[in-house]
C-alpha cells in the first residue's frame, strides 16, 4: 500500500526533501548490503509505498508540493533531480507568487480556500496513481503562514475528500524564541484544528532536534538543513517497512493503519513523539559497536523521564508501583498512553522489549498488551548496524504545549496582533475556541 505524501510551506518542502532522501538511500542499500529475497521485498516494499515508478524505470515520489512562493519548490525538485535515485513529478506541485506572510489567517482564510480545488486536483492525481492507497501524511510547520494555515485548511478539505483514509500529520514546533511574534498564535490555531481533523499528530521541536545536531552529531554550525536530516532520519525510522505481530514474516501492507491503531486507541489522545538511538555522525558509525540489551536500556529510561536523547538521561527516576495515584508519582516521570518500539538491525530477533511492557508506565485503564506493540526489521536502517525508533504517546509533549498555550493566552489577553488575523476572517470566537479546545487536551494528558 502507498503513503501520499503532502509537503505543505518551507519547512514542510525542505523535511520531505530530506526524507524522501533517507528512504531512497535506506531502499538500495537494503539490496546492497544483503541482496537476499528478505532485502528485495524490502526494497519493492518501500518503493512501492514511496515512489512511482516510470516505463524507463525512473522513480518519482508520491508526493504533493505546495507553497505559496515558487523558490522553495524549485530548490526541493532540483535537489532531488540531482540526487541521480529519484525525483519529484513534474506536475505535482502547487506555487504562486504571493506568501502568506507568517499570518496563519491569510493561508487559512485567503489563499486555502482559493486555490483548494488545484490542490485538491494535485492530491487526487497521485492518489489515482497508488494501487492502494495506505494514507496521506502531511509536513508542515505550525508557526507560519503557509505551511500552518494553508496546510491546516488542506488538511481539512483532505478529511472530507477522504473520510476512509489515513492522515497522519508530521509537525515540526518552533523553537522557544523564535523570531515570529505571532508564532504561538499560529501554533494554537494550527493544532486545535488539525486535533479534530487527523488522526494523529506527530510532533518534532526544533529545539530538541538542535541540541541533537549539536551534542550527538556533533555539528559546530547548525543549519535548517542539518535539523531537517535528524527529523527526516527519526520519520524514515517510523515509516520504512518493518515486520509487525500481525504481518508476521511479511513487510507490512498497512503502516498507517496499523500505527494509528496502536497508538492513538481513544480520540482524545493524539499527539505523538518519537525519539531514536543511536544517533551519531556518520563518520562514527564504523567505529561503534551497540548492544540491543544496552540500547533499550537508554531508550526505556528515555521514554519515562521524557529525554528526547541518550545524553544526560536522568537514571534517578523510576516507575512509581503499579496502581499509584497521580499525585503520588515520582518528579519527572512520563506516562504512556500507548508505545511503539521499532528496532531494526543485527540480531534483532534476540531484542527484548519487556522491559516496555511494565504496567507502571501505562495508564491504568489500558493493559500494556494493548498498549505496547513492537515491529521489526533484520536489515540496517540508514546505515546504522543496530537502530531503535520509538514513537510515544505520552505526557512528553505536555510541558511545550502547556507553555505554548500560555504565552498565545497572555498575548490575546492584550488583544496584540489580533487585529492582523481579524481582518482576514479570524474572529475572536475562533481563538477562544481553540484555546478551549488545547486546554482540554492539556488536561486530559495532565491526568493520564
Amino acid at each position: 500500500m502507498s503513503i501520499v505524501t503532502v509537503q505543505l510551506g518551507q519547512c514542510g518542502n525542505q523535511v520531505g526533501q530530506e526524507l524522501f532522501d533517507v528512504i531512497s538511500s535506506d531502499t538500495n542499500d537494503a539490496q546492497k548490503y544483503k541482496p537476499s529475497a528478505q532485502g528485495k521485498a524490502y526494497h519493492a516494499c518501500s518503493q512501492e509505498r514511496f515512489f512511482n515508478e516510470s516505463i524507463t524505470g525512473e522513480l518519482s515520489a508520491r508526493a504533493v508540493l505546495i507553497d505559496m512562493e515558487p523558490k522553495v519548490i524549485t530548490q526541493a525538485m532540483a535537489t532531488a533531480a540531482k540526487s541521480g535515485r529519484w525525483k519529484y513529478g513534474d506536475q505535482s506541485f502547487f506555487c504562486q507568487k504571493q506568501g502568506s506572510g507568517n499570518n496563519w489567517a491569510n493561508g487559512f482564510c485567503v489563499h486555502g480556500p482559493r486555490h483548494e480545488e488545484a490542490v485538491a486536483d494535485l492530491v487526487r492525481r497521485e492518489v489515482e496513481r497508488c494501487d492502494r492507497l495506505a494514507g496521506i501524511l502531511t509536513l508542515m510547520s505550525v508557526a507560519g503562514g503557509t505551511g500552518s494555515g494553508v496546510g491546516t485548511y488542506v488538511t481539512q478539505c483532505l478529511r472530507d475528500v477522504y473520510p476512509h483514509s489515513f492522515i497522519l500529520n508530521q509537525l515540526t514546533w518552533p523553537y522557544g524564541t523564535g523570531e515570529v511574534i505571532v508564532q504561538n498564535y499560529n501554533s494554537v490555531l494550527t493544532l486545535s484544528r488539525l486535533y479534530q481533523c487527523s488522526d494523529a499528530v506527530l510532533v518534532h521541536e526544533n529545539d530538541t532536534v538542535h541540541r541533537i545536531c549539536a551534542q550527538l552529531m556533533n555539528i559546530k554550525h547548525i543549519s535548517f538543513g542539518d535539523v531537517n536530516k535528524v527529523i527526516a532520519h527519526q520519520l524514515g525510522g517510523v515509516l520504512q517497512p518493518a515486520l509487525t505481530d500481525e504481518t508476521h514474516s511479511q513487510y507490512s501492507r498497512n503502516p498507517m493503519g496499523e500505527l494509528t491503531a496502536g497508538l492513538v486507541c481513544h480520540p482524545e489522545y493524539r499527539l505523538l513523539s518519537v525519539c531514536s538511538i543511536p544517533q551519531m555522525p556518520s563518520s562514527s558509525q564504523a567505529y561503534s559497536a551497540f548492544t540491543w540489551p544496552g540500547l533499550l536500556k537508554h531508550l526505556r529510561q528515555m521514554l519515562i523521564t521524557s529525554a528526547k536523547m541518550e545524553e544526560g538521561i536522568d537514571w534517578q527516576v523510576r516507575a512509581p508501583p503499579v496502581g499509584q495515584g497521580t499525585a503520588e508519582r515520582p518528579s519527572g516521570f512520563n506516562r504512556s498512553l500507548a508505545n511503539l518500539l521499532i528496532l531494526r538491525g543485527k540480531d534483532v530477533s534476540s531484542a527484548s522489549a519487556c522491559g516496555f511492557m511494565d504496567p507502571a508506565l501505562y495508564s491504568p485503564w489500558l493493559p500494556p498488551e494493548g498498549a505496547f506493540s513492537t515491529w521489526r526489521s533484520p536489515l540496517p536502517f540508514n546505515r546504522y548496524e543496530k537502530s531503535a525508533t520509538l514513537v510515544s504517546n505520552s505526557q512528553s509533549l505536555l510541558k511545550p504545549l502547556d507553555l505554548m498555550v500560555g504565552k498565545a493566552w497572555n498575548m490575546f489577553a492584550s488583544r496584540a496582533y489580533v487585529h492582523q488575523y481579524t481582518k482576514f476572517g479570524i474572529a475572536e470566537e475562533d481563538f477562544l475556541d481553540s484555546f478551549t479546545c488545547l486546554e482540554q487536551v492539556i488536561s486530559n494528558y495532565r491526568h493520564l
